[in-house]
């Protein structure tokens, strides 16, 4: 096998003789690699030929300038390889990844030159006169989806003159509606089936990728509605909070007019949007405005807290239980409070930080009655049981208001080891029906847990007959999934009759 510094030396060797190619072989050799070992994701071959054929500045793309597939293989000298299965164009191997990443002068400001790419392609006649169709065909154009979602992405990494240049030429007018639908259907924030067509003008857009010398010349220069509602009811502050650019946060609460509090469509504010996605810094910029409540509650009742704690960001949750304003055992409109979505997601650090505060009760109740227990039983989440059982309060055989325990909930999921650590509890029934008679056998047996179904046979309370409301027997369920085992384990105990199938 060959060395690393064998390696190294047929690299190095090899980038040379790239380099030394005739006519554009060389250019065409050099940007492949610096967009293959750069791209924010594996490339198509025709997206990559496509970057490969923008000249910068340009705003007519020509197709002529499109190298074929064996062209760029050729001027590559087998450095690259294209995935067949996958049609993207790839390394020949992760070494050479390894290779260019600790020689950084190989590429001169690769992000830099990828951003001006981008810009040129998005800013040619062709894109731009797919924005006004109707349904635009997007077939000749395969690099349009690529740039529409990372161009801001390399501009923030690496922002050279041009590249400012372009981007306020593509900022300054109504930012396009195609690659406005390309970026957010890739954030997941939107669904051309269920959403009408976004609005997204150039600040909101530039305040969603962070690009600080791009937001403030666009502020400076005027024309932006800097509190202006997009694509939600969006605002710049809003984009630039929910992506944790806190530089940009601090350029747009430079300006009075600024409304730090202002609500989108689900009345969630700027801090909402930071603490759903667990920025610290944005959420202690904002936290330093009078004018922001830390206990701000949005259309559905959920706090702050209770966003951040759903997430998982302990980190927020701690700054926020620093306020003495905030609730820690607020619930929402639904009675779910942050511990019970923090322990539905099983975000263990979130619930030990909850429960170290007096006011928060851990066997709280929702809306259909069920704890904190309830939901960690139902998710599978063991750590999250036993933080919650190691507390008096909490009831582990407390019923919701459809009869099912945390052992029901765990015994349907096929959760074995919450089961196990949930009957170590005296206090269980492991037999209990729920309003439908169906018992913690019945749910296991149903869906097939067969760990589950023998650990439970293996307690005496079980009666593995017990039917339900409407006489279906543990048995019965088991033979009409043909879970096979599960009818034997049944049948092994007490000679089970077969009951209703």
């Amino acid at each position: 096998m060959t060395s690393g510094l064998e390696l190294e030396d047929v690299y190095g060797a090899t980038i040379e003789r790239i380099k030394a190619q005739d006519g554009d072989k060389s250019r065409l050799g050099m940007t492949a690699l610096m967009w293959i070992s750069n791209a924010e994701r594996p490339l198509q071959a025709d997206e990559l030929c496509h970057a490969l054929a923008v000249q910068l500045g340009s705003t007519d793309f020509d197709v002529d300038n499109i190298p074929s597939v064996p062209t760029l293989l050729n001027c590559c000298q087998g450095l690259i390889a294209v995935d067949k299965e996958a049609s993207t164009v790839r390394l020949i191997h992760f070494t050479l990844q390894e290779y260019l990443s600790s020689h950084p002068d190989i590429f001169t400001k690769p992000h830099s030159a990828m951003a001006e790419t981008c810009l040129t392609y998005l800013n040619s006649k062709q894109v731009k006169a797919l924005s006004t169709a109707h349904s635009p065909d997007t077939q000749s154009t395969p690099f349009l989806e690529y740039c529409s979602v990372y161009w801001g992405v390399h501009a923030k990494r690496g922002l050279s003159d041009c590249g400012k240049s372009l981007a306020l030429v593509l900022l300054k007018e109504d930012y396009s509606l195609i690659s406005t639908e390309l970026l957010l259907a890739h954030a997941n924030l939107y669904n051309k089936r269920y959403d009408t067509c976004p609005p997204f003008n150039g600040l909101q857009c530039a305040s969603f990728f962070g690009i600080v010398e791009v937001v403030a010349t666009l502020i400076e220069e005027g024309g932006s509605d800097i509190n202006g509602e997009g694509y939600l009811g969006c605002t710049p502050l809003s984009w630039a909070a929910y992506n944790g650019h806190e530089e940009v946060v601090k350029i747009l609460l430079g300006r009075r007019e600024v409304n730090p509090e202002k609500e989108d469509k689900f009345g969630q504010t700027p801090l909402s949007d930071a603490a759903r996605n667990g920025h610290e810094g944005v959420v202690k910029i904002l936290l330093g405005r009078e004018e922001v409540n830390p206990d701000k509650a949005d259309n559905d009742g959920q706090t702050l807290l209770w966003v951040a704690a759903s997430g998982g960001h302990e980190g927020v949750v701690k700054i926020l239980l620093g306020r003495e304003e905030v609730n820690p055992d607020k619930a929402d409109k639904w009675g779910q409070t942050p511990l019970s979505d923090a322990a539905r997601n099983g975000h263990e650090g979130v619930v030990k930080t909850l429960l170290g505060r007096e006011e928060v009760n851990p066997d709280k109740v929702g809306k259909w009655g069920q704890t904190p227990l309830s939901v960690a039983a139902s998710g599978g989440h063991e750590g999250v049981v036993k933080i919650l059982l190691g507390r008096e309060e909490v009831n582990p055989d407390k019923a919701d208001t459809l009869g099912q325990t945390p052992l029901s909930y765990a015994a349907s999921g096929g959760h074995e080891g919450v089961v196990k650590i949930l009957l170590g509890r005296g206090e269980v029934n492991p037999d209990k029906a729920d309003t439908w008679g169906q018992t913690p056998l019945s749910y296991a047996a149903r869906n097939g847990h067969e760990g589950i179904v023998k650990t439970l046979l293996g307690r005496e309370e079980v009666n593995p007959n017990k039917p339900n409301d409407r006489g279906i027997t543990p048995l019965s369920y088991a033979a009409r999934g043909g879970f096979e085992r599960i009818v034997e384990l049944l049948q092994s105990r007490n000679m089970v009759a077969l009951g209703t199938v």
